[in-house]
């Protein structure tokens, strides 16, 4: 319904609807704001801001709320749904698109393959593009062209003071650092303006083994990572597909271990790299000449809302013990419960510093880990904490650090940023929100 004193669509608690609009990607995010509002372009933005100022709430910007866990608390706060902010205005020639400050990332992949063109998206298409840069923005082709939030060109928000305003390299400079990888704290996105990026070759796909060969393929799999060129990006994990309605006979209520290949080039070069994780004979094979779409399908990931919860943590270079530690830890004799637990390689373009780059512009180390468990059933919290400690203490040799985006539940800005970083994002804190009146995951004191 429209207020009366404002003309954005509000829903409040006990509206029709109300279980609905609070609802976030990770439905085990139990969202109770004070009051839901939805916008449907910039100037509805400024009045959402400036009602929520008269009214003494502060505002939590949100598109899908993947990583909704993460907001400690939504307390006397109005949260701002920003799906109708959609749209992807593409310049083919000029290889960049605006985009509006809601968009999914499958919305701007479908506009640029057809003229052979990606974006750094994420590997899952139903991502708020948005968030994504303000976390970094981790992509399949990343190890080539770095973290998204380095490929923005410009950022218009709304800000606490009920401005519109357009940060990028020339105007607001500090501003356009801070929000490139550090975080949601600073206002409300309206717009982003990125590059694309030419990939006229890629060759992708899947590489399913039957769990019980989980050592053997991710040995054979590190070996691979050890002479990768940037081009390849391989990720190795332990997949169980629970025996439910949705994917295809062959692998529902299996356990595999599953090698997901991005490779930037040609077949003839790209089946040359694989040949010796093919020679072990897999189950599955789907390597093939794809689109540029396929950033955001490779990895299979839901499209549709779940329960899940998830832990990560970035590692430096992982040695013949560490893949031992990583099996023994959640693979097929462990009796995890994880639905799927990943090594993914970084490295490359990723660990270094981009030029001009924002507040998140490279990541430590070689590889990241990362679980998944799915919340079905009243221990499975339990047991997926028990599961996220065992392979936490497997890889704690190799652990360096945290990734902004991957955080899904609270955890200080100390943990993604040295104090350098976190003294520049203060002060751009202080001067665009000194009031705090914006809400978002791992925020800027």
């Amino acid at each position: 319904m429209a207020s009366s004193e404002i003309s954005v669509d509000l829903v409040s608690p006990g509206d029709p609807g109300w279980d609905v609009a609070r609802q976030a990607f990770n439905l085990a995010a139990d969202q109770r704001p004070a009051l839901i509002a939805y916008p449907e372009n910039a100037g509805d933005v400024l009045a959402v801001v400036d009602f929520a100022r008269a009214k003494d709430l502060r505002v939590a910007p949100q598109r899908t709320g993947h990583a909704a866990q993460a907001i400690e608390s939504l307390a006397d706060t109005l949260l701002l749904r920003t799906d109708r902010l959609s749209g992807v205005e593409l310049d083919a020639a000029a290889r960049t698109a605006r985009i509006a400050g809601g968009t999914l990332w499958g919305a701007v992949s479908d506009a640029a393959a057809p003229h052979g063109l990606a974006p750094l998206a994420g590997s899952s298409r139903t991502v708020g593009v948005a968030g994504y840069h303000l976390g970094g923005g981790l992509s399949l082709a990343s190890r080539k062209l770095g973290l998204a939030a380095s490929a923005v060109r410009a950022i218009e928000l709304v800000t606490a003071d009920g401005r519109a305003v357009r940060a990028t390299a020339d105007s607001e400079p500090e501003l356009f650092w801070a929000l490139r990888g550090g975080g949601g704290n600073y206002g409300v996105v309206t717009a982003l303006e990125i590059d694309l990026f030419e990939l006229p070759e890629i060759y992708a796909g899947n590489l399913f083994f039957p769990a019980e060969r989980a050592r053997e393929v991710l040995h054979a799999w590190r070996e691979l990572t050890l002479t990768a060129p940037d081009e390849l990006t391989l990720s190795g994990r332990i997949l169980q597909i629970p025996d439910v309605p949705g994917p295809p006979p062959p692998l529902r209520g299996r356990a595999f271990v599953v090698v997901d290949v991005v490779f930037l080039g040609g077949e003839s070069e790209g089946a040359e790299l694989l040949a010796p994780l093919r020679a072990l004979d897999p189950e599955i094979d789907t390597l093939a000449p794809a689109g540029p779409d396929v950033l955001g399908r490779v990895h299979m990931d839901p499209e549709d809302p779940v329960p899940a919860l998830t832990d990560h943590a970035l590692t430096g270079p992982l040695p013949p013990e560490a893949i031992d530690a990583f099996v023994d830890a959640v693979g097929p004799e462990a009796g995890s419960t994880l639905v799927s637990a990943e090594l993914r390689q970084t490295g490359g373009a990723l660990s270094r510093a981009a030029p001009g780059g924002g507040a998140l512009d490279f990541l430590p180390g070689d590889h990241f880990a990362f679980g998944v468990a799915a919340l079905i059933g009243p221990e499975a919290a339990t047991a997926a904490q028990a599961d996220f400690d065992r392979l936490r203490e497997a890889l704690a040799p190799y652990d360096v650090g945290s990734y902004f985006n991957f955080s899904e539940r609270p955890a200080p800005i100390s943990t993604f940023f040295g104090e350098g970083v976190i003294e520049r994002l203060r002060a751009v804190k202080a001067q665009w929100d000194p009031d705090d009146m914006f809400v978002a995951g791992h925020p800027v004191a």
